[in-house]
């Protein structure tokens, strides 16, 4: 008997925006970089890579490079992406 797992994806278990929001806040607000950018990378899956590779104008595969974990990403990427998604990033 083979057990089978899936990823886990912490945006399927949030209702609500205000949820996405405060997870977002919070990895935004620690002090690795990369946990907000896995957080994003997360979003996007959720939202489908496809759909967002369309909106954006880069490559499902450039998405997946960008959110791997083993690069860093541009800030244009990150901006194309947010922006797809309808999140608005602040400065407070």
């Amino acid at each position: 008997m083979t057990n089978k797992t899936s990823p886990f994806n912490p945006f399927d278990y949030m209702d609500t925006q205000d949820e996405i929001n405060d997870f977002l806040r919070e990895c935004l607000e620690d002090d690795d970089p990369n946990v907000f950018v896995s957080a994003l990378g997360h979003l996007v899956k959720s939202h489908g890579v496809a759909d967002v590779a369309e909106v954006t104008g880069l490559s499902r595969e450039s998405l997946y490079k960008t959110f791997n974990g083993k690069t860093q990403p541009k800030w244009s990427t990150i901006f194309k992406v947010t922006n797809a998604i309808g999140l608005h990033l602040a400065v407070a």
